[in-house]
């Protein structure tokens, strides 16, 4: 295939990053209506790395790089979780030796590559007309940097850590946040039978997002957020009171993975990173299970409390979309083919204040969403204020924090 044009022209579509229930509704929304408008959609494969490893030849076999999408593949894969593009964190313009796809290692062969160029010869080849890829900060950075490179770029928030700037709302937040909360009730019954504090570790690298909000619908008597480092001793104290003044005996912390306690740092499960410089982490939840432990006996009359030390990972990211993560990416999907309809390009699909809309596409790049701790988070209470609701977005905390 090369360069296929059709009435209209052509479409691809990518998911990037971590997967998260919502994408295949995303790509079905979008592929749908493309479709009915008469434009040819190419699904790229597992990121930006299907678009990378593209060997310019009729001849030879792409199909572990882009496929075409039709109404019947997307249906089938419409109401799933995770993405059946595949999903990657490679970053084409810092890409090591070892990364740089086989046939292209004669030209590319420094240390650190940017081989931006032949995405771009890619692109074209495919005959792509506007790329809507899908994802997190990470990978719509890159889409932005494509973007000054002249593609037509309309990109998708994605992200369970709802951390994408420019939008309340990221694909994957809603089901994040329902399936945190239902852990955690299935998780209680355990900590209540055995009178023990419950330390709960979820995602969220450096915005508190994913554990203030299940706190805040009752989940979990406080959270540690990364925005607000704590104090370790000042937390036991309040779980030992939350604990004792409970008939069951027992509270509950919910610890953002990049959460940091005073004097402490970020933890990594190992110091790898990927090609967007982060390295992986994973770990806090057990420092604090095992240093709350050690405090307990402090603010309990000398009487060691034991600890449940819970790690969600993965179950929160996994399986069906909830209502929202069904409604919200056929929403998104949608907007994109407004916009590409009206030959508007260089633009984030956002959420904001309960309606849909769109912004430049680089604030991605311009700007930083955490969470407002003046405004959202009591640091003395380590849990979430509960102030007016009134007129506040729905998920309660805006694109500005």
């Amino acid at each position: 295939m090369v360069n296929i044009k059709t009435k209209k022209g052509v479409i691809a579509i990518l998911t990037g990053g971590g997967d998260v229930p919502g994408l295949n509704p995303a790509i079905r929304a979008i592929t749908i209506r493309a479709n009915r408008e008469g434009y040819k959609v190419i699904g790229l494969r597992r990121g930006w790395a299907g678009i990378t490893e593209i060997i310019r030849d009729p001849k030879a076999d792409n199909s572990n790089n882009f496929q075409i999408l039709t109404n019947e593949i997307v249906n089938k894969a419409g109401r799933t979780g995770g993405t059946f593009l595949h999903t990657s964190r490679t970053r084409p313009s810092h890409m090591s030796k070892n990364d740089v796809p086989e046939h292209l290692r004669s030209e590319y062969n420094a240390d650190m590559n940017d081989l931006t160029p032949e995405v771009l010869k890619n692109l074209e080849w495919l005959g792509v007309d506007y790329l809507i890829p899908i994802g997190g900060d990470d990978t719509l950075s890159y889409g932005v940097h494509l973007y000054t490179k002249g593609v037509k770029v309309i990109a998708i928030p994605k992200t369970m850590d709802n951390d994408v700037p420019g939008t309340d709302y990221c694909i994957g937040f809603s089901t994040c946040v329902t399936r945190t909360i239902h852990l955690t009730n299935y998780l209680r019954t355990s900590a209540g039978s055995h009178e023990r504090i419950l330390v709960i570790e979820v995602f969220g690298r450096y915005a508190g997002f994913t554990s203030i909000l299940p706190t805040m619908a009752g989940a979990a008597n406080r959270c540690v957020i990364p925005e607000y480092k704590f104090d370790i001793e000042h937390l036991t104290k309040l779980l030992v009171d939350d604990r004792n003044a409970n008939p069951s005996k027992y509270s509950i912390v919910l610890v953002s993975e990049g959460a940091m306690y005073k004097g402490g740092e970020m933890v990594f499960a190992n110091q790898e990173k990927d090609a967007y410089g982060h390295a992986k982490l994973g770990g806090i939840g057990d420092l604090v299970s095992a240093k709350i432990k050690e405090l307990t006996p402090k603010f309990n009359n000398g009487k060691t409390i034991n600890i449940i030390n819970q790690k969600l990972g993965y179950l929160v990211r996994s399986g069906d979309p909830d209502a929202v993560d069904s409604i919200v990416p056929m929403a998104f999907g949608n907007l994109a083919l407004d916009l590409i309809l009206k030959g508007i390009h260089g633009r984030l699909i956002v959420l904001r204040n309960g309606r849909y809309d769109n912004a430049p596409i680089d604030i991605v790049t311009s700007q930083k969403k955490f969470v407002n701790v003046e405004e959202y988070y009591n640091t003395e209470r380590l849990r979430p204020h509960y102030h007016s609701f009134e007129m506040k977005p729905f998920f309660l905390m805006a694109a500005e924090g």
